[in-house]
Order: structure tokens, then C-alpha cells, then sequence
């Protein structure tokens, strides 16, 4: 059992205990309670620090845990109702609102409640990511001479030209002056569109895409504008269109594997996009978050837009974290020419500079032979992944796993057979849903059968023009609970009255 859950559960033993003891009365000592309960001293010291944050006890270096003193209820209780006017009194003029719609973004963080299925999650399971690889990459990390000194505002220099061989290929057009080291992808996302936009300013997305990119955009008072994906990517007739329109000068996509249609940019697209946000006088950010999740079965994966770029038109987001763990928050923004001055000012004024330490067990992990043989384990169990949940689907839900979801086959040059198109990367499949389907309907019922999915809806910025959902192979436990998941997704479906097959 893991320490987390141990030392969630003998704080829950302990919180029925603490009436045995008056208040300020010491608690028994940490040795003590590892010999009477059977469990280690980190569980003991997180049960502690657990009914500390609670209130219910108090801790003193050197003396001890004793039970907290009752909270005083004579105090005058919180008004916080002025709130409601200050956050929403907008000023005057034709403004972005500074609220900011979180739902999409929050639901792929959240840990699901006690048995439900997880199939909506943006992270790998635990069991899929290197934990071992990390805990010895941080530990050389943290004796590195020099690791725990302020390091440069860039970011480490090796890191730094490593993310520039994987981004644009040895020999290509990145140097490690070109790199900064993000707090990742999010951060990164951040950083490239309040450099690149001005409050208020437009600012042109795929249609749908990340709820994340959406949130970030709102948040910095942008007003996104979107342009529809089809089967070979962002539609670049409408993309000239939407630039002409709107007067947006910047464009944010993801080429490879894209979220959530898993689309793959066509060669054809690739130039065009460059050309016609060239010829806007625009910049396009490529978030290529899911290159390092390419399935064990993909063909050849095309380069970065940023390595067929010769005039500083695209700025590149690369990020570790998908591939690894929520918690290596490393990544990297890649660019030429004064807009990387932009983006340094931000980041530094943002956040100063992601810690050393983290940047060094970053590089430890990727230049250990560990990192190969991570990379191709999660491509095969991402492959097996995939292929469950697809098999699940037309055996439980055959009406909308045969339902032309609107995108292409590998590299999106032709559509797919049968209608659900089954992306060569990434960590999801996109359904498109009965015309009339509630999705809030919908995802509340999976929520009941114990599955956890998303709703479509979140990821357009505008209308959308059917319902969808998002399903996840990656945080699942394995086949056998994403069979699960969709059994009970097909409960919810008939639950609501949607046609399964």
C-alpha cells in the first residue's frame, strides 16, 4: 500500500481517537503509534501533518502532537457577498470578462471518487509511468555539484540544447539559445500567448481543441476565434478566411496526434499554414504535446513545423509531462528572432525561472538508458490500450463507434473505415454523438455507472456543431477496466436514452 493512502487512513483511525484526550493533552509519540499500529514513521508523520491541516492537533518540534484547542464559534462569521459585485463589475468598452470558465480542464485533473473507471484522465497511470527512472534521476540530480544554486533565467544549458536536438532534429535550425525551460506545457502556453497577443486581441484556434488553450486564452483576455479541423487538420482555406476576419495575428495549433480528434496535420496543410499565417504577418504556436506518445503501430512521424521554418513564423511548445508524470513540470518554449526576448520577459516576470533541481533530474532522466525503454514501453501499452478500447467499443456500443466522427485515417490523408477514427498517438478517441444528445445528461449518468468521461462540449470555443465525448485510454488501470468502463458507458447510454446499437 502507498504511504499517501496508509497515512490517509491511520489519520482517520487517529481522528476517532482524539476525544480520548482533553485539549492541549500530548498524543502518544510517533514511536508509539508506528509500534501500535503496524506502519512506518513517514505514514505516522503523514496522518500527523493531515489532522494538523485540519486543526484537530498541533505539532511542536522537539515536544510532540497534542490535541488542538477548541475553535472559538463566538467569532463573527465570513461575509464574502462584495465579492459577487467586485469580480463581476466589468469596465466600460468592448472588453474580454475576466471570468473564466475552468469545468473542461478541471475534469481531466480530478481524481475520480472510489471505484469509478477513469476514462477521462490526461495523465498515464501510475503503473505506466517511471517512477523508479525519476527517484533515481532526481536523487543524482540533488547531488549534482551546483544543483541547488540559482540557475540561469533561460534554464539549464544542456537541457536546453537537448530540447533543441529533439525539437527540430540534430543538425536542425534550433540552437539552445533558442529554448527557454518552462514550468511545463501549461506554463509554456501561458507565457507564448500573453507575449504574442494583447489583451482584447483576437486570437485564431482549431475547432475543438483544448479546453486548457481555451482557458489560458480567456484568462489572459483574449477572445478566441475558432477555424474546423477535418480529416487532414486545420482547414487552411478557412484559416486564410478567419485571418482576414478577424485581424488576429496568431494562430495556435497542435500538428501532431491532435486534442481531441487526434488528427494529424497533411503535408499539403503543413506548408499552407505556414504561408497563410506568413502572409497575415502572424505568428502560429505549435503545441506538440503528444510526439512522445506516438503508439507502437504509427508510421514515421512528420518533423516539427518550427523545423521546416526559416522566417520566425512558429513558436513551439514541447512539454515532458505527458510522457512521464503530473509532477515533472518541465517543458520548453522554442523560437527565432526578437519574439524569444518577448517570452523570456514574461516567464521572468511570471515565475523567475523553473527550480534547478527539477531542470537537473529532467536531464539525468533523459540521458539514462532508461528513458529509451520508457518511451518504447508506452508506446506498446498505449497501443494495447487503444486497441481495447476500441474492440470495447463495438462490441458495446457499435452505433457510435461506426458513427463517421469527421476525421481521417493515419496522418489524416484518407477517412477511416467504419467511421471511428483510431489515431496512430495520443491517449484518446473523439465520439460524435446522436444529433439531440445531452452530453451533461449523458457524462452525470456515466458518473452513476461508475465511469468518468468527458463531455464535448468544452473543447469549442464557439457552438459546437454536434455532441461528442473524449474518452481516455491512458489513466485506466488496464484493458480489463477499460472494457469496464465502456460496459458501464453503455448502462448510462441507454440510461438516457441514447442509441447504442
Amino acid at each position: 500500500m502507498q504511504e499517501r493512502s496508509s497515512g490517509s487512513e491511520l489519520a482517520a483511525v487517529l481522528r476517532t481517537e482524539l476525544n480520548r484526550y482533553s485539549p492541549g493533552e500530548k498524543l502518544p509519540s510517533s514511536r508509539v503509534l508506528v509500534e501500535r499500529h503496524r506502519v512506518s514513521p513517514v505514514t505516522v508523520s503523514r496522518a500527523l501533518a493531515e489532522l494538523a491541516a485540519e486543526g484537530l492537533v498541533v505539532t511542536r518540534p522537539g515536544a510532540g502532537a497534542f490535541r488542538a484547542e477548541p475553535r472559538s464559534e463566538t467569532s463573527r462569521p465570513l461575509d464574502t457577498s462584495w465579492q459577487e459585485i467586485a469580480l463581476s463589475a466589468e469596465p466600460a468598452g468592448d472588453q474580454v470578462p475576466r471570468s473564466v470558465d475552468a469545468s473542461g480542464v478541471l475534469a481531466t485533473l480530478a481524481t475520480p471518487a472510489p471505484g469509478v473507471i477513469e476514462l477521462i484522465g490526461g495523465y498515464l497511470h501510475p503503473d505506466l509511468q517511471p517512477e523508479r527512472a525519476l527517484a533515481a534521476a532526481l536523487a543524482r540530480a540533488g547531488r549534482r555539484p551546483g544543483a541547488w544554486a540559482r540557475p540561469m533565467v533561460g534554464g539549464v544549458p544542456e537541457l536546453r540544447a537537448w530540447f533543441a536536438r529533439e525539437i527540430a532534429g540534430p543538425g536542425g535550425p534550433l540552437a539552445a539559445s533558442d529554448v527557454l525551460i518552462t514550468g511545463g506545457g501549461q506554463s509554456a502556453l501561458t507565457a507564448a500567448l500573453r507575449a504574442l497577443a494583447a489583451p482584447g486581441a483576437p486570437v485564431l484556434v482549431e475547432s475543438p481543441t483544448y479546453p486548457g488553450m481555451l482557458a489560458v486564452a480567456r484568462a489572459s483576455g483574449l477572445r478566441p476565434v475558432p477555424v474546423p479541423v477535418d480529416a487532414d487538420g486545420v482547414r487552411t482555406d478557412l484559416l486564410a478566411d478567419a485571418f482576414r476576419a478577424s485581424g488576429a495575428r496568431l494562430f495556435v495549433c497542435q500538428p501532431l496526434f491532435q486534442n481531441p480528434t487526434g488528427a494529424v496535420l497533411a503535408d499539403g496543410r503543413r506548408r499552407e499554414v505556414l504561408r497563410v499565417a506568413r502572409a497575415a504577418g502572424a505568428f502560429v504556436i505549435e503545441d506538440d504535446f503528444a510526439r512522445l506518445l506516438a503508439h507502437g503501430d504509427a508510421p514515421a512521424l512528420p518533423p516539427t513545423l518550427i523545423a521546416d521554418d526559416r522566417d520566425g513564423t512558429v513558436v513551439h511548445v514541447r512539454s515532458l509531462t505527458k510522457a512521464t508524470s503530473p509532477n515533472l513540470r518541465v517543458g520548453a518554449l522554442a523560437a527565432h528572432g526578437p519574439v524569444l526576448d518577448r517570452l523570456r520577459a514574461i516567464q521572468v516576470v511570471d515565475s523567475f525561472f523553473v527550480p534547478g533541481p527539477l531542470q537537473e533530474a529532467a536531464l539525468e532522466l533523459v540521458g539514462s538508458p532508461a528513458w529509451a525503454r520508457h518511451l518504447r514501453l508506452i508506446a506498446g501499452e498505449l497501443t494495447t490500450r487503444r486497441n481495447a478500447l476500441t474492440a470495447a467499443l463495438h462490441q458495446h456500443l457499435p452505433a457510435l463507434a461506426e458513427r463517421d466522427g469527421g476525421h481521417g485515417a493515419a496522418y489524416g490523408n484518407a477517412p477511416a473505415p467504419g467511421g471511428l477514427y483510431v489515431p496512430p498517438g495520443g491517449y484518446h478517441l473523439w465520439l460524435r454523438l446522436p444529433d439531440g444528445t445531452d452530453e451533461a445528461a449523458l457524462t452525470g449518468a456515466a458518473l452513476r455507472a461508475g465511469v468518468a468521461v468527458a463531455a464535448g462540449r468544452p473543447y469549442f470555443a464557439a457552438e459546437p456543431p454536434a455532441a461528442h465525448l473524449r474518452l481516455s485510454f491512458a489513466a485506466a488501470a488496464g484493458t480489463a477496466e477499460i472494457t469496464e468502463g465502456v460496459r458501464r458507458l453503455r448502462a448510462a447510454c441507454e440510461e438516457v436514452g441514447v442509441a447504442v446499437g
